[in-house]
């Protein structure tokens, strides 16, 4: 990989997991559900992209101050 910005940064799947701390079979279904790419390297070996990955999360809302007593 070059190490250009904005180039891809492509690993295994369960490195994939580990990194975002879910499990490969998470990461397989958001490739079934088309969340993310996976790229297929000869029959067996499949690669996403991390910065694909992180491009997806989002934050989430926080609490209102004075909402919750």
């Amino acid at each position: 990989m070059s190490g250009k910005s904005g180039s891809r940064r492509l690993v295994s799947v369960p490195q994939a997991a580990e990194e975002f701390g879910v499990s490969s079979r998470t990461v397989r279904r958001y490739i079934s559900a088309g969340r993310i790419t996976g790229y297929r390297f000869g029959p067996r070996m499949i690669r996403v992209d991390l910065n694909e990955i992180e491009a997806m999360m989002r934050p989430m809302a926080t609490a209102q101050a004075g909402g919750v007593k």
